[in-house]
Parts: structure tokens; sequence; C-alpha cells
């Protein structure tokens, strides 16, 4: 059985990125950081509700 291989977050590093979340959230800032969950930081963070 072939290794997942966890996603490439380092090269969004310092960039800007934007991220959809679920109850229709949509966040857009500078990526910070990241750990092996996936979980990110956003510096100067915008969280947005998209209407349905």
């Amino acid at each position: 059985m072939p290794k997942v291989q966890p996603p490439e977050l380092k090269k969004f590093m310092d960039k800007k990125i934007s991220v959809s979340l679920n109850a229709n959230r949509h966040v857009t800032g500078v990526m910070r950081g990241f750990d092996q969950f996936m979980n990110i930081v956003l510096d100067n963070a915008i969280d947005e509700r998209m209407k349905s």
C-alpha cells in the first residue's frame, strides 16, 4: 500500500491564502504557520459568512 503524503503547505508560508470552511464560512489571511494536523495560523485574517 503506498504511503500517503501530507500536503505541501510550506510553499504557502508568508503568502495570502483563502480557506473555505463549513457553515458557509470563508477566511482569508497570510499564512504564518501550520502543524501535522493541518491546523493553520493566519495573520490579518478576515472571516466572512457566505450567503447561501
